[in-house]
């Protein structure tokens, strides 16, 4: 798994790289076949926008959130992207077959 932080008008703390990948860790516990992450983080006037592009088997989910907090922002788009990985995996889920035949 890759994690690519960059940002735009905005210059990356390690403080901010350790808060990513720390938060990130939700979701990878959720879901394991997460294959590429890309964050890009940026300011814009007085918003501080953080938005993630995720790739997994068959389909890329991307979010997108805007706070005044840049860390709080991260904190919102993780909750985002956690609830979008959580839906994908139940549907890849067949759950038509029975878990005990007999």
């Amino acid at each position: 798994m890759n994690i690519n932080i960059s940002g735009h008008h905005l210059d990356i703390t390690p403080s901010l790289h350790e808060h990513i990948t720390k938060k990130f860790l939700k979701i990878k516990m959720h879901f394991d076949y997460v294959i590429d992450v890309k964050f890009v983080l940026s300011v814009e006037k007085l918003n501080h926008v953080a938005e993630a592009t995720i790739h997994l088997p068959k389909i890329d989910i991307h979010a997108k959130c805007s706070d005044k907090d840049m860390y709080h922002g991260i904190e919102l788009l993780i909750g985002k992207l956690d609830r979008q990985v959580i839906k994908y995996k139940e549907k890849i889920k067949d759950h038509h077959k029975p878990d005990n035949p007999y």
